[in-house]
């Protein structure tokens, strides 16, 4: 009978680039405990700055190690924290994207007889043929360059795999080593992303790619959800696509945990391990974001996560397939132009106030008057162009010093309209049922949401549950795969968003004319190549 009526709980793990956070959620959703090790601080034998390693000419890396002996001692924050690893009913996680793990020949094997007495990182010391290059590696573009020739071009590698060729892609990654360091390549008996190592940790064999994550990597082709041959045989030789392995949708459950954390911690032994999957990828089934729904994460730089019912060939930003079964693609686009530059802006125009800022904000109208501006104090990823400054007036004259008030809803008008016409570039089309569920340090900023409501005509909500919608995420997806399974529903499936702003009845007339007047301004910035 205790059996019965013990409460079922989910665990999510988030491999990000500076530390390893997870979280145990109950059948309602909500966090129980909470656990995380900070690579820098807890582990400096490994002497990361910012969680990587920074080589010469633009690369980065991460050791592999590093991350398998974080899990380590995540875990026994996690048996502190008084967690009943026994309720834990299924797992799953997320990870920085597009990094990759040469495993060695025999890494399997290890894996599936790891001894419960003993650490993981201790078994695993020599699992690993190179440290792990990561997202913020720049040195592949030579490789970038002779992997779009050989499909045809950018547009031609975007049309298959979602993306033009981009330096942190695996698939350059790949081509550098099997170019520059043929031994290693050859020495390497699979290739995973970041996201499916962590799962091989507890699946207890090496765990495949997920459709998702695997779309980071200018490999795969999103429309067959299998391996572009082309792009393979640019990349690397005939093993290749058998150190890959084939991938898996991402809501697959790969099996049930290895005996090593039934042996050692005391999970149940049918706890099932639902595939790992990229951070945004995460984030996007955290926020439960359908077709029509946009993800907005307000952070130093802005991103959107969109869900999409097709998937085009994107000017700029990167389509993935979907990590849900309810979203058949994403799209991902990040401005590089957020927070950081929304405060720049504060400080000059309101001191280093923000309600100061809000006061301006609302001593002008919806609109601006006609007043428009596009703000760079970095330079933009999406279009990608050089850092400037462009204000023009409501007769289309440039505006050299404009009020302040007018700079500063120009200033918040400019970057929604930026959001809003890329993401229809990208196949987004506002529905009946479409909204905004904004995430990230500025979401609790109600004049900034308005903005952003009108602009888009749709409602603005925030997700009240936690405020890492990928590590939620994972937890969530594991639950949601495991309810699917056993046909048990949980109390947690529907999110709790909480609507903050709404748009006025004549936002569309305002904002459609101005939307076609930024994408005019964009035309005269001068372009990086």
């Amino acid at each position: 009978m205790i059996e019965e009526t013990r409460k079922k709980t989910f665990l999510g793990f988030d491999f990000s680039t500076q530390r390893l956070k997870a979280v145990v959620i109950g059948e309602d959703y909500v966090v129980q405990q909470e656990a995380d090790v900070e690579f820098d601080n807890d582990l400096p034998e490994f002497r990361t700055s910012g969680g990587v390693v920074r080589g010469e000419r633009g690369e980065v890396t991460a050791p592999t190690l590093l991350w398998v002996k974080a899990l380590d001692m995540v875990m026994d924050r996690l048996v502190v924290a008084g967690v009943d690893f026994s309720s834990i009913e299924a797992l799953s996680g997320a990870a920085q994207q597009h990094g990759s793990v040469w495993w060695a020949k025999g890494s399997e094997s290890k894996l599936s007889s790891l001894s419960s007495d003993e650490f993981l990182h201790t078994q695993l010391a020599t699992a690993f043929v190179v440290d792990s290059p990561v997202w913020m590696d720049s040195s592949t573009t030579t490789d970038c360059r002779a992997l779009e020739e050989a499909v045809g071009g950018p547009e031609e590698l975007a049309k298959i795999t979602g993306s033009t060729a981009y330096e942190r892609f695996t698939g350059s990654q790949i081509r550098k080593m099997y170019r520059t360091r043929e031994r290693a390549y050859h020495a390497t008996e699979r290739i995973s992303l970041i996201s499916s190592f962590a799962c091989s940790l507890f699946l207890g064999k090496i765990a495949p790619i997920d459709l998702s994550d695997g779309s980071g990597m200018n490999l795969l082709d999103i429309h067959t959800k299998k391996w572009c041959e082309k792009a393979l045989k640019a990349c690397g030789d005939d093993t290749l696509e058998s150190k890959l392995g084939a991938p898996v949708p991402t809501w697959s459950a790969l099996g049930n945990i290895s005996p090593y954390y039934v042996q050692r911690y005391g999970f149940k032994s049918d706890c099932k391990v639902v595939a790992f999957t990229g951070d945004n990828c995460s984030a996007l089934a955290g926020l439960r974001l359908r077709s029509g729904c946009v993800g907005l994460s307000l952070g130093t730089s802005d991103t959107l996560l969109l869900g999409l019912s097709t998937a085009g060939a994107p000017p700029a930003g990167h389509v993935l397939v979907g990590p849900t079964a309810e979203v058949p693609y994403m799209a991902l686009l990040c401005f590089a132009n957020g927070s950081l530059t929304r405060q720049l802006h504060r400080d000059r125009l309101a001191g280093d106030s923000w309600d100061a800022f809000s006061e301006l904000l609302r001593a002008t109208v919806r609109g601006n008057m006609g007043y428009m501006g596009i703000y760079y104090e970095t330079a933009e990823i999406v279009p990608r162009a050089g850092a400037g400054r462009w204000v023009v007036s409501g007769a289309g004259a440039g505006a050299e010093r404009p009020p302040p008030q007018f700079e500063a809803r120009a200033l918040l008008e400019g970057q929604a309209l930026a959001r809003r016409a890329h993401a229809e570039d990208m196949g987004f089309q506002l529905e009946s049922s479409s909204r905004v569920v904004a995430t990230g340090g500025a979401s609790v900023n109600k004049e900034l949401l308005q903005i952003f409501a009108d602009v888009f005509n749709t409602p603005v909500y925030v997700q009240e549950e936690h405020g890492n919608a990928a590590l939620l995420g994972a937890a969530i997806r594991a639950a949601e795969v495991w309810s699917e399974l056993t046909g048990v529903n949980l109390t947690g499936s529907e999110p709790t968003l909480t609507p903050v702003a709404t748009p006025y009845p004549d936002s569309e007339k305002i904002y459609t004319p101005m939307l076609a007047r930024y994408r005019r301004m964009i035309q005269d910035i001068p372009k990086l190549q």
